[in-house]
Order: C-alpha cells, then structure tokens, then sequence
C-alpha cells in the first residue's frame, strides 16, 4: 500500500512543522510518511521536546533539517506552517503535489518569562494537534 508524502515546511524547522510531524505519525503513520525542512534550520527548541513529551510524544528521530536535505524528493501534500516559509519557500516544492497554508504563531519569537513561554508553545501544539485530527478526517471523507 502506497504511504502518501507530506512535507511540513517552515523557517526553523525546529517548532511547529516538528509538531505537525510527530502529529501525523501518531495519526496516521500508517497511511502517511511525514517529513519536515526548514528554510533555515535550526536546532529543535528545548520547548518544543517539552511540550510533546506532556502529550506522550517523543521527538527521537527527528532532528532540523534543510529544505535542501530532501534533494529531488517528491510529494503529495507540501503544507507551510509559517507565513515566512509561505513567501519564500522554493517554488519547485509548491509546484508539487497539493500546497496548503496552515499559518500558525512563532511561540520561540515571544519574549517573555519561562511560564508564559511554556504556555504559548503548548497553544501553538494544541493548534497543531487539532488541525492534523482535522486535515486527516477531512481526507477521509473526501475518499468515500
């Protein structure tokens, strides 16, 4: 049985298109390969790990990578989940397959005390986390 490719990308690779793949592992990791780039990469936020780990989410195996990693790769659904990947993202991975525009909240841009941070990052998870419950029942009922 054929897997259908998603590819989440945004500037960082190192919050929210991490969240949106383990997301889609936990899922439907049996009918989808997940993959996820960044324009820049970075190193995987200390609280991106955290907040997963509260939902039984570990991160192992996944690291931040650049767009430019997947080579020649195709897929089926390339999704950005940052405004800035959505503007500056290559155009041969928007020409591919179908392109979404999930925009969600940096919450590693906010500046504020440890509390506070941790409660935005759990937002923004939380967000993820029902937009992929969504996307994927959306899927369902469009192939019945």
């Amino acid at each position: 049985m054929k897997t259908t490719k998603v590819l989440f990308l945004c500037t960082g690779n190192s919050v929210r298109s991490q969240m949106a793949e383990a997301f889609l592992r936990k899922y439907a990791g049996d009918r989808f390969t997940a993959f996820s780039a960044g324009l820049n990469p970075s190193v995987i936020n200390p609280y991106t790990y955290r907040v997963m780990e509260e939902m039984g989410l570990n991160l192992e195996g996944q690291w931040s990578k650049n767009v430019n990693y997947l080579g020649k790769a195709t897929f089926d659904y390339v999704i950005t989940v940052c405004a800035h990947a959505e503007e500056n993202c290559p155009a041969v991975f928007l020409g591919m397959g179908k392109h979404e525009h999930w925009n969600f909240d940096d919450p590693a841009a906010f500046e504020w005390d440890d509390e506070n941070i941790l409660s935005k990052f759990r937002e923004v998870r939380d967000q993820i986390d029902t937009k992929i419950q969504v996307w994927i029942t959306e899927l369902n009922n469009h192939k019945q």
